[in-house]
């Protein structure tokens, strides 16, 4: 089919057009909506991960949203429907706002319906923007309430539960031992009543501490003893791991020596929901692959919070488990890294090895 000479090619677009190539080519989900791919040949664009066969890459441009495409007079593809992607998500961010603004969680019905969906639908879309459902959204967002809420100076444990929307302690308690790792009277008096088991391992990066509560892991970190954790947490229990927690700890060594090995490890860390939408994306990237801070935002349905991906990315306290190591900065550059950036690099240079000889020949 010969190219089409009726459709102007821009000549400047602020997209990395090989960071784009590259996202279609690995059909990205996490790249939709950040751009449109449109082929030469045929005058339809698409959005990244879209199934068709992949053009030539002398026959695709890369455009900024599905508008600036129809504006260059190319057509929607109709198998991956890029139209919609938009769509989706001003509806999931409405449908984030609506949740925000209730008094109590509503609904799955009654987000659907605000958001203008089917509830079973609705509830897979919501999960794939944001890597959470809307009723855990509503959760973290209720505890997250409840953290800054116990985190006021002089305020009693009940007016907190009440002040961040509870009906009754019970939901408080449960969510706090989900979302803080502990119950919310342990959280204000710096971990008080709560036992934290630590060991530090040695690794071939150097030495690791790892720490955990009765729900999983705390906290990883290299360079790092108790003290870490006697500041974090003033007033918890802090002793050393027994036979049991040191199975836990080998997991966590043999995922730094190894870091294509599956991680199943239990975990316990609190966060935001920014945060942990943050953090959910990080464990979707695969070892030995590695994405930027403005990805990581646009994983997320967030495509304007770049910055603040990179610091949810920095509060990020189980090194490795939660792989914050795997995001560079959009020019390609190592960005920062708590542990320093030669073990950054350390890290992402023996993924790319132990990834390139699992693929074989």
């Amino acid at each position: 089919m010969n190219q089409m000479t009726d459709i102007p090619v821009p000549t400047h677009t602020p997209l990395d057009d090989e960071s784009c190539w590259e996202a279609v080519l690995r059909r990205d989900r996490t790249a939709d909506g950040r751009f449109v791919g449109a082929v030469l040949t045929t005058g339809i664009y698409c959005k990244p991960s879209c199934a068709a066969r992949h053009p030539l890459r002398e026959n695709m441009i890369f455009l900024p949203d599905p508008a600036a495409a129809r504006e260059a007079g190319f057509r929607a593809c109709l198998r991956c429907r890029p139209d919609e992607v938009g769509r989706d998500r001003l509806a999931v961010e409405a449908a984030q706002a609506f949740i925000a603004a209730a008094q109590t969680p509503p609904s799955l019905d009654e987000v659907a319906a605000h958001a203008g969906y089917a509830p079973h639908h609705f509830h897979r879309l919501f999960k794939r923007e944001t890597g959470l459902t809307p009723a855990a959204f509503a959760r973290s967002l209720r505890a997250e309430r409840l953290k800054a809420a116990l985190e006021e100076e002089g305020g009693s444990v009940t007016s907190a539960i009440y002040e961040a929307g509870y009906n009754a302690p019970s939901r408080a308690y449960a969510d706090a031992q989900r979302h803080l790792g502990m119950t919310p009277s342990a959280w204000k008096d710096g971990g008080s009543g709560v036992t934290i088991s630590y060991m530090v391992r040695e690794t071939s990066l150097g030495p690791v501490l790892v720490a955990a509560t009765a729900k999983g892991l705390c906290r990883i970190s290299f360079d790092e003893d108790e003290e870490a954790l006697r500041r974090r947490f003033p007033n918890a229990q802090i002793v050393p791991g027994d036979a049991a927690f040191s199975t836990l700890a080998a997991q966590v060594v043999k995922l730094i020596e190894d870091p294509t090995q599956p991680v199943d490890v239990p975990i316990d860390m609190c966060g935001t929901v920014f945060q942990q939408a943050v953090w959910a994306a990080l464990r979707a990237i695969p070892p030995g692959e590695t994405r930027s801070y403005r990805e990581i935002a646009a994983a997320i349905g967030r495509p304007g919070a770049v910055r603040a991906a990179g610091t949810a990315c920095g509060d990020n306290v189980l090194a490795v488990v939660i792989p914050c190591h795997r995001v560079l900065r959009s020019d390609g550059t190592l960005g920062g890294y708590a542990y320093g950036l030669e073990r950054k690099q350390a890290l992402l240079e023996r993924e790319a090895r132990i990834s390139e000889s699992s693929a074989g020949p």
